[in-house]
């Protein structure tokens, strides 16, 4: 049961990295080369079908590292663990407020007050990236060690 909880844990936390990572080096960046209005159309259902990935993920992880450290897998799982399920209330907190402003009705898509939301946006999701990071490689030196 622990090499399962273990493996679910780092792999779901690894996806998570590597989407987050994606994001923040490829996806964001280029719709940000974009208009601001393209960029914020293509921002909103990016952002509805990332949540769907991301959270289960995160979640997933947290429940796998703790899992693993009830089974006597050691203190740095349950670290991972919280490291990684930062980013739900990291994301309500912080960047939920963003969120809601780029998802008003009415919104002018094409201000500049859109456009420095996409890039506070930008900035705030690279917290999760390097939390995600972060957990990542507490359980794959976990693993390694082992």
């Amino acid at each position: 049961m622990l090499p399962v909880a273990q493996f679910v844990a780092t792999l779901s936390c690894i996806v998570f990295a590597g989407a987050a990572i994606y994001i923040n080096l490829v996806e964001h960046p280029a719709r940000m080369g974009c208009s601001t209005q393209i960029a914020a159309t293509v921002w909103a259902p990016s952002y509805k079908r990332g949540t769907w990935m991301q959270a289960p993920l995160a979640v997933v992880s947290f429940f796998g590292g703790t899992a693993s450290w009830l089974l006597g897998a050691g203190i740095g799982w349950l670290v991972g663990a919280i490291i990684i399920l930062a980013v739900v209330p990291f994301t309500f907190l912080a960047i939920m407020p963003t969120n809601n402003e780029l998802l008003a009705p009415g919104r002018d898509l094409t201000s500049p007050e859109t456009r420095a939301l996409l890039e506070r946006w930008a900035m705030l999701h690279g917290v999760r990236t390097v939390l995600s990071l972060a957990a990542s490689a507490i359980f794959l030196w976990l693993l390694v060690r082992a």
